[in-house]
């Protein structure tokens, strides 16, 4: 099963500035290194981090931001 990813206008608005593309974010959802926080998914990959839910078959990204 593929989960449709839905982006938040926030997470569109903190990625543009910090040059992470749909790409990205995309594999970190796949390939990140997940744990849990008050009820959303954080996906740590590479020098960035994904917040999440998943609701049915749609990924919504919350926001991106960076690991440092």
């Amino acid at each position: 099963m593929t989960l449709e990813v839905v982006y938040s206008r926030h997470a569109r608005e903190r990625m543009v500035p910090r040059g992470i593309s749909s790409a990205e974010v995309e594999a970190a959802i796949r390939f990140g290194t997940k744990s849990r926080q008050a009820g959303r998914i954080v996906s740590a990959y590479r020098y960035f981090g994904v917040v999440y839910v998943v609701r049915g078959a749609r990924c919504l990204v919350i926001t991106v931001k960076p690991r440092w």
